[in-house]
């Protein structure tokens, strides 16, 4: 009878230990705890590789263009991470001392609901002669299981030559595979 009453003891003390969990205190975004998260670190560290590539090929005086990052297997498609790299990796890029423009505020770029400032090919070179560009950030992203390759390139528009690039991974978990769902 014993170890009934102390099975009985232990089942009504557990939801009280749940219930002194589950009012600890969340631990508050801010600087230190964005800054070392995994995905903003990646595409910081992509946007740091593609500015040491280009170091004395870019004019200052120049803006740069960003396009969003796109699926590589559906190229008018993008996602919440790709929308999200294209905001950080343009961010990075101007706190590194990239006149960057950005295209949201603009009317004449290829604009498909929901997906984010989308560069068609035959329209790089439109843009950027439209908006004195001297250089088009592009990007692409392929899934896979567990993983998110990534490729960024910067591209002279006028001549299509790859001025930098840069691949790195993500991990397929929490935080990009919601981004990844929200299509």
């Amino acid at each position: 009878m014993r170890p009934v009453k102390l099975l009985c003891a232990g089942a009504l003390a557990l939801p009280l230990l749940l219930a002194g969990c589950a009012n600890q205190p969340k631990e508050e975004a801010n600087y230190n705890t964005v800054a070392s998260n995994q995905f903003v670190g990646a595409n910081y560290a992509a946007a740091d590789s593609l500015l040491r590539q280009l170091a004395g090929k870019l004019q200052a005086e120049q803006p740069v263009i960003m396009a969003t990052v796109v699926n590589i297997d559906a190229l008018e498609q993008t996602s919440t991470l790709g929308r999200l790299i294209s905001e950080q990796v343009s961010t990075r890029m101007a706190q590194g001392g990239t006149k960057m423009l950005e295209m949201k505020l603009r009317n004449s770029v290829y604009m498909k609901r929901n997906q984010g400032e989308l560069m068609l090919t035959r329209e790089l070179g439109e843009v950027a002669l439209a908006h004195k560009a001297q250089a088009i950030v592009v990007g692409s992203y392929a899934e896979t299981s567990d993983m998110v390759f990534v490729n960024i390139k910067v591209v002279q528009p006028n001549t299509n030559y790859v001025l930098a690039g840069h691949d790195y991974v993500l991990a397929k978990e929490g935080i990009v595979r919601s981004m990844l769902l929200q299509r």
